[in-house]
């Protein structure tokens, strides 16, 4: 695994954590809409207050002043030739300047943003699989489609019965089964592949529950955007295990929109408390 993945792996421990810490009161004890609406409207004057104090206000202040006398210019001399040619010029330059200076600190947000985006997709993306559903669990494995394949089984549980598998495709070196869902369970999946075992989360329940549907292999890109399991590592047998589990129906907290209702949310409580916290944006 390299560098870069082993980084976000040790942040993902952090953020999980912290995750279960903040996230978990909220988002289970209370409506799919309500809980993202308490995220969404607390976290936009966080990220304000965040904003304020990493970005150069004075500057910013400074560039919003310049474009505010060119626009002024353009009302009061409007008959002037030269005024009207220079105050579009001075305007494009402030607004460049404005993105300049406002760049730096969005692209600085964007990490803790989206670390917790990830944490809050773990509840929001998908729901969990209730008593009675079929899904299909695959496992890729590592090597080539000439390497010998090890022997692969999944354990049996009580709170899933495995009705079909497992089914090897060879091209790409994956193993799949088909499980149904017995009874509300947080137990994990465990496999038996070779000489290793190893685990993979499975949700079963009613209202809201951490999902995670990948357990991801040493891609850096696979462990942010799946923080909830520990990642493979390259040597090993099984280089991911995935769930399909069922898609979330809301408007507000269902798959992908709550993504859509987050930022509006966010924006929305931003703009409310910004003549409070006088920031310069």
């Amino acid at each position: 695994m390299n560098l870069l993945a082993q980084i976000i792996t040790w942040i993902n421990g952090l953020t999980n954590t912290l995750g279960k810490f903040l996230l978990t009161p909220p988002i289970a004890g209370l409506s799919g809409w309500l809980s993202n609406t308490i995220i969404s409207a607390l976290l936009g004057p966080l990220l304000l207050i965040f904003f304020k104090y990493i970005s150069n206000q004075s500057a910013i202040q400074r560039a919003r002043d310049d474009m505010k006398a060119h626009m002024l210019a353009l009302k009061l001399f409007k008959d002037s030739f030269s005024v009207t040619l220079r105050a579009p010029w001075g305007l494009f330059q402030g607004a460049l300047r404005l993105l300049f200076h406002s760049i730096r600190p969005l692209l600085i947000m964007l990490v803790p943003v989206s670390l917790l985006l990830a944490q809050m997709g773990l509840w929001y993306q998908y729901r969990p699989l209730k008593p009675g559903e079929y899904t299909v669990v695959t496992m890729n494995l590592n090597g080539n489609s000439d390497s010998p394949w090890p022997a692969v089984t999944m354990k049996s549980t009580p709170a899933v019965e495995l009705t079909t598998g497992p089914v090897r495709i060879f091209s790409q070196r994956q193993v799949c089964w088909e499980i149904k869902a017995r009874q509300n369970s947080a137990e994990p999946l465990i496999f038996q592949v070779g000489d290793q075992e190893v685990e993979k989360e499975l949700a079963i329940g009613d209202g809201f529950m951490r999902v995670s549907t990948d357990r991801p292999g040493g891609q850096w890109w696979d462990i942010f955007w799946h923080p909830a399991e520990k990642p493979f590592s390259d040597d090993s047998a099984v280089q991911s295990i995935s769930i399909v589990y069922p898609e979330r129906l809301s408007w507000t907290s269902g798959t992908d929109y709550w993504v859509l209702y987050f930022f509006v949310a966010s924006l929305i409580s931003a703009l409310i408390f910004k003549p409070f916290l006088k920031v310069k944006i």
